[in-house]
């Protein structure tokens, strides 16, 4: 009796490990894409309630080409080191602006260029960042644009705004501007030019940039194998046009800055 409970007990730990084993082989081959889904075009949620974008779409064919298993996981972008040091998520990649943050991430190259400009309501005549003087700006909690305009480089500008708040996505951004609950936000042009399409009589993008910038993929620091299997896919993507193609379909042209061989 007693050599039976040994056998039992040692057959459920046998199969426990196995399972355990299973579990984290499926969980290796799993690539969990961290993204903000309100930063359309990049990131979004679809009419049918679907994850897509041009990033989301990206990732989505990379993970495919890598044979693995992609999870799209929506999260708070303030929150997104955690995630990613806790390891909820494999990478961070949603318009994810690479200046400013390069000793902070494991990156792939940059994969387009961005800028981060002001959008104001065209009714109010601004047209420069000094007219902002007096003005309540709004930039998303710890976006490239928030990081600039706390930057010394842009502390004059910034002391001149009646005050500089952060909100924790862009759509509630554009309703606070169209209100008129700020005067202005400062985002990503890309997002901005999806933002106000088909409302160009009501919105206007400022000129000159805050900053230009690129975009990349970022890593958990030291975590080079994802990401030159990332990086050599994206290459792979480029120079068979699946790039180039999707890019059309976001911005109606080609906005790769990865060169390949």
């Amino acid at each position: 009796m007693k050599l039976k409970k040994i056998l039992a007990a040692a057959l459920a730990g046998a199969m426990l490990t196995g399972m355990l084993t299973a579990c984290g082989e499926q969980k290796a081959n799993v690539f969990t894409v961290g993204f903000d889904q309100d930063f359309p075009p990049y990131g979004y949620v679809a009419e049918d309630g679907s994850y897509t974008g041009f990033d989301i779409e990206m990732a989505t064919e990379c993970a495919k080409r890598m044979g693995m298993e992609v999870k799209l996981q929506p999260i708070d972008w303030d929150s997104k080191d955690l995630e990613l040091s806790s390891g909820s998520i494999s990478c961070i990649w949603n318009g994810f602006t690479i200046n400013g943050r390069e000793d902070d991430y494991t990156w792939t190259v940059p994969y387009m260029d961005n800028s981060q400009v002001f959008v104001v309501r065209s009714a109010d005549g601004i047209t420069t960042a000094e007219q902002l003087a007096g003005k309540i700006v709004t930039a998303q909690a710890d976006s490239a644009a928030l990081n600039a305009l706390n930057s010394e480089e842009f502390a004059d500008l910034k002391a001149s705004f009646k005050e500089l708040l952060t909100c924790a996505q862009y759509n509630t951004a554009f309703m606070d501007l169209e209100s008129g609950a700020v005067d202005a936000v400062a985002m990503d042009i890309g997002v901005a030019k999806y933002q106000i399409k088909g409302k160009e009589d009501r919105f206007v993008i400022l000129e000159k940039p805050i900053v230009a910038e690129q975009y990349g993929v970022g890593f958990l620091k030291g975590n080079t194998e994802l990401r030159d299997k990332v990086e050599n896919t994206l290459k792979e993507m480029v120079k068979d046009g699946f790039f180039a193609e999707l890019s059309d379909k976001y911005f109606g042209y080609d906005v790769c800055t990865i060169k390949v061989d």
